[in-house]
Parts: structure tokens; sequence; C-alpha cells
């Protein structure tokens, strides 16, 4: 029992440290209603999101304490609630910041959409074929800089050749293409 630390100190510091809180978040509790009637509206949801996040962080220190799982409790749930509101708040805040896309545009179908309403117009039907050729030619050849070089005794090695026959012949494609609008 020599080596059990003396615990009576830590625990008159933290009831300290939470007579302190106390303290501190009395004016915040006693007039929140009266604080929040005179923000604008942004500071107001910033104002209730940080004190319910004040307040659902002390009930899960508490549970901590206590030695609940606090994990997988309620208040862990509210807790990240509510950081999903800073977040909308912060989005708000900043509407410069680029937004995640979630939609993706099918370039197969455009191109076929596109080819078939461009068909009675050879000028730009003729275009749109050399765009979409220099376009797979620019995918493979972006393609080819990522792979790994393979060893030269593998099978691989002769799949790669001809895959850079397949690049220089678009190269050669494109350019004469180029040529021949000149």
């Amino acid at each position: 029992m020599a080596d059990v630390k003396d615990l009576t100190p830590d625990l008159a510091r933290l009831d300290r440290q939470v007579d302190n809180l106390e303290d501190a978040m009395q004016p915040l509790f006693d007039n929140l209603q009266e604080m929040s009637s005179q923000l604008p509206l942004l500071d107001k949801a910033k104002l209730f999101s940080l004190t319910a996040y004040a307040i659902e962080s002390l009930l899960f220190s508490s549970l901590k304490l206590d030695g609940a799982d606090a994990q997988n409790h309620a208040v862990f749930t509210e807790l990240k609630r509510i950081q999903q509101y800073f977040a909308k708040i912060k989005a708000i805040e900043d509407p410069e910041a680029p937004a995640q896309r979630t939609h993706t545009v099918n370039q197969e179908a455009a191109a076929r959409i596109l080819k078939a309403d461009l068909a009675d117009n050879k000028d730009l039907s003729k275009k749109l074929a050399e765009k979409i050729a220099e376009e797979r030619a620019k995918a493979l050849l972006k393609s080819m800089e990522h792979k790994k070089r393979p060893a030269e005794d593998s099978p691989q090695a002769s799949g790669t050749e001809s895959s850079q026959g397949k690049v220089k012949k678009a190269r050669k494609d494109k350019s004469k293409k180029k040529k021949s609008k000149e």
C-alpha cells in the first residue's frame, strides 16, 4: 500500500476547478435568453452551440470519472451532433470554401449524347471526335506514368511495350490531324 499515491490533493484541486467552472458559467446560464436576444442570428447559433457543447462535455467528463462507458452513452452522440452544428456554422461563415461534390458526370453518356446531337454538323462532329481521341491519349499517358516499371523478365513487360506503342500511335494520330487542319 506504500506504492499507492495519495489522491487527496488531486481531488481537492479538481473540486476547486469545478467550483471555478461553475462560477464562470453561472452568468451565462442566468441570462442566456437575454444575451442571445441581442445577438445576430449566426452569433446566436454559435452561442447556443458552444453552451450545449460545454454542458455535454461536462456530462461526458462526469461519466468518464464515474467509470461508465461514455463512448456508448447518449451524451457522446449529442457531442457528435453538436460538432456537426459547428461544421455547418463554419460552412456558413466561410462560403468561399469549396463545397464537396456529391454528383459526378458520366462522361461516356455525355459523349454519346453530344455525338448524337452533333451528328448533323460535320465540323463539330469532327472536332468532338478529335477531342475524345486527345482525351483518351492523355488518359493513357497518365495511366502509364503512374504504373510501376515491370521487371524485364516478367510477362507484363511485353504488355507494357504494346501499351507504349498505343501511346505513340495516339500521338502520331494527333499530330497528323493537326497537320491536316493546317
